[in-house]
């Protein structure tokens, strides 16, 4: 017997509400931008600026001992991470300890430095060694947080080109509509309970740009079939059937996905803790969106259904690029 999460066939009439799920989303939006703007973003020391250091020992690591013996120096906010290679040996355990740039100076100065490899050698290992110190200045910092903006929108700029080439340009702005609810509503979470926010995080929010817009496609996809098999259906109608066409898909795609990504965040450890938070929530909201936000944008501005372009040998009428293969 095959598991459904739902039955073969479905009904569901997902504009019912539209009114309070539309709005809900609009709310948050605000609420989310609300919370940015007061409270602000926790960056880490990829965007702050600051300094990596590498140690080596033959002592295995305790990341509390670590963190115990940096914590009297009161340094900020400071990252302890393990480093796995095959190429160490048995005893040979690295660890990168990363500091943030100390307000008012450049870089973390060299007195600093030795303040935490002493501390360090006296209460982890006396044999510790430093094999590399890196500093990461308030400019460079800068130009990452200007390169990440510029990511994150020429990615929305990209897919907004593609959707209007591959549907119409009223699928790409509700394409792009849920695309921008799920980035604002993911920094808002992100701003709410200050969890640390860094080119790690930049990464999740250009995956879930990629997963949320795949969510769409399908669903537009099975759209623009039924648009032209169904001519005189109310286009609401038509998405409502292709929405309950493809939400078995929809469904065990995220589930599936979120299965995975909450054993990482389980058992994946504080380095990754924040990356897989982001993605999760974002295969969450992106699910969400896909359903409530891209279809009501696309129902609110209407589609322009050009009956008199031919049908035969499967041609497709009312889209003005749908020719275009993916």
């Amino acid at each position: 017997m095959r598991l459904r999460l739902v039955p073969q066939e479905t009904k569901f009439d997902f504009f019912k509400h539209a009114r309070l799920t539309f709005g809900a989303s609009i709310v948050a939006v605000i609420a989310s931008l609300v919370i940015w703007a007061m409270v602000g973003l926790n960056f880490g020391i990829d965007f702050l600026g600051g300094t990596t250091i590498r140690t080596d020992s033959t002592v295995q690591v305790d990341v509390g001992d670590y963190r115990a013996a940096l914590e009297p120096l009161e340094l900020g906010d400071v990252v302890i991470s393990e480093v796995f290679d095959p190429s160490f040996a048995d005893d040979q355990h690295v660890v990168t300890v990363r500091i943030q740039a100390q307000e008012g100076d450049e870089a973390v100065t060299p007195e600093t430095i030795l303040a935490i490899q002493s501390a360090l050698q006296e209460a982890v290992d006396p044999e510790m060694t430093f094999p590399s110190v890196e500093s990461v200045g308030p400019k460079v910092s800068g130009e990452l947080i200007q390169t990440a903006i510029i990511a994150v929108l020429a990615s929305l700029g990209a897919i907004l080109v593609y959707i209007w080439l591959r549907f119409e340009w009223q699928f790409s702005v509700g394409a792009v509509a849920a695309l921008v609810h799920d980035v604002i509503l993911t920094i808002g979470v992100f701003s709410l309970f200050q969890i640390r926010f860094d080119l790690a995080t930049i990464a999740a929010l250009l995956t879930i740009v990629g997963y949320s817009i795949n969510d769409t496609v399908v669903i537009f996809d099975r759209l623009r079939e039924n648009l032209i098999k169904f001519k005189q259906m109310p286009l609401r109608d038509v998405m409502n059937l292709s929405a309950n066409e493809t939400l078995s898909r929809t469904l065990m795609t995220s589930g599936t996905t979120l299965v995975a990504l909450i054993a990482l965040i389980a058992l994946g450890g504080d380095v990754i803790r924040g990356f897989v938070f982001a993605i999760a929530w974002g295969v969450v909201v992106g699910t969400y969106s896909s359903i409530y936000v891209a279809k009501n944008v696309v129902l609110m501005i209407g589609v322009k259904r050009d009956w008199s372009k031919p049908t035969d040998g499967g041609g497709a009428s009312g889209t003005q690029f749908a020719n275009v293969d993916a």
